[in-house]
């Protein structure tokens, strides 16, 4: 069975979240970003982790979705990030996002208990699923283990698809463990279950086994470079294309991510107020900024059109 039909690109980003000094989101220029990274066909998972979404209020991620739509930005493109501690909270913005006309919603699993079995899990997406009561949902859930503490189990992952075919169907794997991304799209593959890695590293293994694409940190600022491989995976130079993306990734992978990708939209940009995070994250020092940049040139990235 081929993939579930979506809209949604091979490759989205996590988008940043550009803040304001008292710290609100700044709409106007996330919009800009967005339809950057969408001319470099890149689609929009905003409210992930890179975007620092659990920095956020549910109602601020409800308000600058709607502003963002209303900016012109196609909810057809777009995967928010829904999940929340609380099923109430989950719910709230998972039906926001769909009755938005969102293509899916990307769902973390409730991170705060660890250790818990995965009948609570289960019930866990049942509940907000039964809640928000919209045949249009479409959820990819979100595995990051080294952040959340919590695996998604390839057994939790067939139950959920079994009991909502239709609605549970897909995932971000951001375990960064490639026989788990691999052990999921096999025991998934006879039930369209879309795939997606959590970094453009596993681009090419994940597209050759049988998924869908990447949601990346780093297609925040080398997104073109990305979408190119997912359309040319097939390629004799693919190897090659993966390769300079693993060098780039790479670079970045000095600092903490989230800080470093807003120091190089602030240069290229040449916006400074991109470099603020929101605690208790912390902006890059100086002389951090300096040897990213440094880096990034020594290999001639560039941010083209930003």
């Amino acid at each position: 069975m081929t993939a579930h039909a979506s809209t949604l690109s091979a490759v989205l980003s996590p988008v940043l979240t550009p803040f304001n000094a008292d710290g609100s989101p700044n709409t106007k220029k996330l919009l800009r970003q967005c339809q950057w990274l969408q001319s470099n066909g890149v689609g929009q998972a905003v409210f992930g982790t890179n975007s620092e979404a659990n920095s956020m209020s549910a109602n601020q991620k409800i308000n600058v979705l709607h502003e963002l739509i209303a900016g012109g930005l196609d909810p057809k493109n777009m995967m928010p990030g829904t999940g929340a501690c609380s099923v109430d909270d989950a719910a709230t913005m998972t039906s926001a996002a769909v009755k938005a006309g969102c293509a899916g919603v990307l769902m973390l699993p409730p991170f705060y208990y660890k250790d818990v079995a995965d009948e609570g899990l289960f019930r866990y997406y049942a509940e907000v699923i039964e809640k928000v009561g919209d045949a249009k949902l479409k959820i990819y859930v979100y595995n990051i283990p080294p952040v959340t503490k919590i695996g998604l189990s390839v057994p939790l992952l067939e139950r959920l698809v079994k009991s909502y075919p239709n609605t549970v169907i897909g995932i971000k794997d951001s375990s960064g463990d490639w026989a788990y991304t691999e052990s999921v799209i096999q025991a998934l593959s006879g039930t369209g279950f879309r795939v997606y890695a959590g970094s453009e590293v596993f681009l090419l293994r994940t597209l050759r086994a049988g998924g869908v694409g990447c949601i990346s940190a780093t297609a925040n600022v080398n997104p073109k470079a990305i979408a190119d491989l997912a359309v040319r995976w097939q390629d004799p130079s693919a190897d090659q294309l993966q390769e300079a993306l693993s060098a780039v990734r790479a670079v970045f992978a000095q600092f903490p991510m989230i800080p470093g990708m807003k120091a190089a939209v602030a240069h290229f940009s040449k916006d400074p107020e991109w470099i603020r995070v929101r605690p208790p994250l912390l902006a890059l020092e100086p002389a951090q900024q300096n040897k990213l940049i440094a880096d990034l040139e020594k290999i001639g990235f560039q941010m083209l059109g930003l």
